[in-house]
């Protein structure tokens, strides 16, 4: 009996020492974004100092816009609800060794499909039509995605330059089809309507918060499970790694960029069809704002890690919704939220380029 008890607590002892060194851990990863968040604001407080206004006096105006009320907060997660998905999509063909620059491309023909899908089919069932025009969307973003995966993975062609491309290619594309063929009728280069059985629930009224932000959670916990739990996640980021040691220990690089790179694209298809079947319910030409590219500068907020990305797409999202609040009440301009956000993004990632161009790593991957 004795040696049951102390058998017990030893394993309730070690248990409790790897919760410590869980959190420890945690902290170890989180503070240097904290910081360096904490001394971005404070920098914009001196800008916003010398430029005449109170420091104090505009950033509550925009925590109140952001977090005040529930309408703030159904705002604040509606901005940051496709922002989640492309830092994902970033982070995800980071740890394969890519850099996707071509989020903002593939959320909008994400988008684009879900459209169609969304309008077509009258008088299918929701149960079957709405993951019909979520699944279009997954499968647009991840088809152009495969292009500069299948370039790179055969030819050599460097992913930053055809994805960015690509995104450029996307934007026109669509934008011509919702001002000719797809057009409805008015002024607005837009769609019809998606059908009811197809668009997602709001979840806050009057807010557009939509369901794609319970989606969007999910995705942080699966996509930190697949890389981290999973056999195609580990050779993924063994690729990422050393693509010259993966490959002598028998796993097929070229065949984990292209994964890599499609399952990316198909994260930011998704956050594209999140946004048409969810809060606009059409699509409507130029409807995102640079998602793709805050998608990229939140990872890195983030520290590359999935729930890191999640928490600094909420940051976003809160300078987003909040920065409307702040100009209406205090008469700043909303280039401050710009400001702020470039702060961050130089704060948080100055660390990281310094030890890259001390190691001589400069321009590597």
């Amino acid at each position: 009996m004795p040696d049951g008890t102390e058998s017990s607590l030893t394993e309730t002892r070690e248990g409790r020492s790897d919760i410590v060194s869980w959190i420890k851990l945690g902290l170890r990863r989180i503070l240097p974004q904290v910081v360096a968040i904490g001394v971005a604001f404070v920098v914009g407080a001196v800008v916003l100092l010398v430029t005449g206004y109170s420091p104090i006096e505009v950033y509550s105006a925009m925590l109140g816009g952001a977090f005040g009320d529930l309408f703030g907060i159904g705002q604040t997660f509606t901005q940051a609800t496709p922002i989640i998905f492309t830092a994902l999509a970033f982070l995800f063909a980071f740890k394969g060794g890519l850099f996707n620059i071509g989020a903002e491309g593939q959320l909008i023909i994400g988008g684009f499909t879900a459209a169609l899908v969304g309008i077509s089919f009258d008088g299918l069932p929701a149960p079957i039509h709405l993951p019909l025009a979520l699944a279009a969307g997954a499968l647009g973003g991840a088809f152009w995605a495969f292009v500069p995966a299948v370039l790179k993975a055969k030819l050599g062609a460097h992913e930053v330059i055809t994805t960015m491309m690509l995104s450029y290619v996307a934007t026109y594309i669509t934008s011509y089809m919702v001002n000719y063929p797809f057009k409805a009728p008015g002024w607005v280069a837009q769609t019809v309507p998606i059908e009811t059985s197809a668009q997602l629930p709001r979840v806050l009224p009057p807010t557009q918060l939509s369901a794609a932000i319970f989606l969007a959670i999910i995705l942080v916990g699966l996509t930190h499970y697949a890389l981290e739990r999973t056999r195609i996640g580990y050779e993924i980021r063994a690729t990422g790694m050393n693509p010259t040691a993966a490959e002598n220990g028998g796993i097929d690089v070229k065949r984990e960029m292209i994964l890599a790179l499609v399952v990316s694209g198909a994260l930011a298809g998704l956050g594209g069809a999140g946004e048409v079947l969810g809060v606009h319910r059409r699509f409507i030409d130029g409807f995102s704002p640079g998602y793709g590219w805050d998608g990229l500068a939140v990872a890195l907020v983030g520290g590359l890690h999935p729930v890191g990305a999640l928490l600094a797409a909420i940051l976003f999202g809160a300078l987003r919704s909040g920065g409307m609040t702040m100009t209406r009440i205090t008469g700043v301009p909303l280039d401050i939220v710009i400001i702020l956000q470039a702060l961050v993004i130089f704060f948080v990632a100055a660390p990281m380029l310094i030890k890259r161009v001390l190691k001589g790593g400069w321009f590597k991957v």
